[in-house]
């Protein structure tokens, strides 16, 4: 989720569950996604502040075939309106200028047999894998929230760069 308002900014990286109705308002329970793991990791309730709808926005992935035509935008075309959250669309990993702590999705064969891994959370830059990829290590975006809380390291994955791409 993101929150907001128009004119002012924006704060993506939220939770949020179903709404509520107050009176005549309607205000959606949000929680930062950190906090949002650890209640559920941890079986513990949260503290959700209570936004108005009106500035809560879903984050949406778009279609693979804006993720090719990513590349091929100009400065123009990023301008942004400061009426709704900015558009974020993916981006190859291979093509971003840093990784550490960005949310990853991994792509993996063509066809039916196409998929794709989400909560992720890239935990180094790309680097040279002893047999000759180019790496990236992930780790699963609770244990990512959770060596925050607790300290211990995740357990990581190597994903060659170029089955990542960037949320």
């Amino acid at each position: 989720m993101i929150i907001g308002l128009p004119g002012l900014g924006w704060r993506g990286d939220m939770r949020a569950d179903s709404p509520v109705i107050q009176g005549s308002r309607t205000y959606v329970p949000v929680l930062a996604e950190q906090e949002w793991y650890r209640a559920e990791a941890e079986q513990i309730e949260a503290f959700a502040p209570m936004v108005p709808i009106e500035r809560v926005w879903v984050e949406v992935v778009t279609s693979s075939s804006t993720m090719a035509k990513n590349g091929e935008r100009d400065l123009i075309s990023r301008l942004v309106s400061l009426d709704a959250p900015p558009r974020r669309d993916p981006v190859p990993a291979r093509d971003a200028a840093s990784l550490t702590g960005r949310r990853v999705i991994t792509f993996s064969g063509t066809g039916e047999k196409a998929g794709h891994q989400r909560d992720l959370r890239a935990v180094t830059e790309p680097y040279a894998s002893s047999d000759g990829d180019i790496s990236v290590r992930v780790a699963r975006e609770l244990d990512w929230y959770r060596w925050a809380w607790s300290g211990n390291a995740p357990k990581t994955l190597e994903v060659p760069v170029h089955l990542l791409w960037l949320e």
